[in-house]
């Protein structure tokens, strides 16, 4: 049985393989630049036309979400199948065909506490790329203590009418619908929460992009003003969203680490060492002539490489029946660490030119990696903040208790 299983692997590698040869673009097979990301959605746009071609290539296997039942429009693979797409995409340096908070967040959440219908409804277009969503949890005076949400939600007899604000909802103003927690009950706290789901051109609701210090501005302020939303689209009970939220946090920093907000140089991104080629120069053997900017990089790619092996082993184990569990917290806190040190590396990689803001004489990428520098700031408060996540390893791992 073994050796039948390994034979089958192995078979199903060289299937994809051949076809990865066959069907991914050349430039898919090129170091991504930020602007060539696509996310999806619909008004996604596609910089570099062959980007449109390889998310439908990749999104009519299913292998935008490869592990996803194939009746919702997944790969169905296996996890050691799943493995192994990967390393075949690894090996051409293809590039990750969408960034999606629904495949990342909301997909997982909605294939667990989601009614058939609205796995039938939803599932489809988030592995397209179809619908790009949103995230609506933090309120003004909801950060951290994300169960003091405000945002009203009153039955109406045939709709539900939702009133409030939201704060930091990342690329809410290019978004198509918002996956929101929403309170039903105003007598009790936790208990007191719904899960809903609604269209972001629905009358009443506004997205106001938040200007950061890197020029940027992927957050928003976000206003529901009597927002009318079928009742068919809300997921799980009434009362019952905190256990989604929860779960879906879970996921969003189990995301995060295995992307490493993109910090480990995957998916194709270009890395440290890219940049450091280009602007600081290689001697006759093809080394950085830094050799002290050459160790730390070394350094770091090391550390994204024991990261990685540590989300895999993380991943291995909840695919073998274990949940996604707190250590997520442990892993989003490295991972915003590790992003925050690449970006310290990428900006002095890139020399004089690392100066460059605004203005002629500088390189437009150099230019944006400046602002990436300053974004990466704001790594250790997404997802959790990297002191409510300690907060979590030392309570829900660790055991320890609250110092009197």
């Amino acid at each position: 049985m073994a050796d039948t299983a390994v034979d089958e692997l192995e078979t199903f590698r060289a299937e994809t393989r051949a076809w990865l040869e066959e069907n991914c673009p050349p430039s898919m097979r090129t170091p991504m630049k930020d602007d060539e990301i696509v996310w999806g959605g619909k008004r996604e746009k596609f910089k570099n036309p062959e980007s449109k071609v390889w998310l439908e290539r990749m999104a009519s296997k299913g292998w935008t979400a490869p592990q996803w039942p194939k009746k919702y429009g997944g790969g169905g693979l296996s996890p050691a199948e799943a493995r192994v797409l990967q390393q075949e995409m690894s090996r051409i340096k293809a590039r990750q065909p969408l960034f999606s908070f629904g495949l990342w967040m909301f997909g997982p959440a909605l294939l667990e506490f989601g009614n058939e219908e609205q796995k039938q409804r939803f599932i489809p277009d988030i592995v397209h790329g179809r619908t790009r969503w949103c995230q609506g949890y933090s309120e003004p005076g909801a950060g951290s203590d994300l169960a003091d949400l405000q945002t009203r939600c009153e039955d109406k007899g045939d709709h539900y009418l939702i009133n409030g604000q939201k704060v930091w909802t990342s690329y809410a103003d290019k978004a198509d619908w918002i996956f929101c927690l929403v309170r039903t009950d105003t007598s009790v706290k936790h208990e007191g929460i719904s899960f809903i789901l609604f269209d972001m051109e629905s009358e009443g609701v506004e997205a106001r992009p938040i200007l950061l210090i890197s020029g940027e501005s992927p957050f928003c302020e976000t206003f529901f003003t009597d927002v009318k939303v079928p009742k068919d689209q809300l997921v799980g009970e009434v009362n019952g969203g905190w256990q989604i939220a929860k779960r879906l946090l879970q996921f969003e920093r189990s995301s995060i680490s295995a992307g490493g907000f993109g910090g480990t140089g995957g998916s194709g991104i270009m890395g440290p060492e890219d940049y450091a080629k280009q602007h600081i120069g290689t001697d006759s053997d093809g080394r950085l002539l830094d050799g002290d900017l050459r160790g730390r990089i070394t350094d770091h790619k090391m550390y994204a490489k024991a990261f990685s092996l540590t989300v895999q082993r993380q991943a291995e184990q909840a695919k073998a029946g274990q949940a996604v569990s707190h250590t997520a917290s442990i892993l989003k806190y490295g991972a915003a660490k590790m992003n925050q040190d690449r970006h310290e590396l990428l900006i002095e990689a890139l020399g004089t030119e690392g100066l460059g803001w605004e203005g002629e004489g500088f390189d437009p990428t150099a230019k944006k990696v400046t602002r990436q520098w300053l974004r990466s700031k704001g790594n250790s408060i997404e997802g959790g903040t990297s002191e409510i996540n300690l907060n979590v390893i030392s309570k829900r791992v660790l055991g320890l208790k609250d110092h009197k």
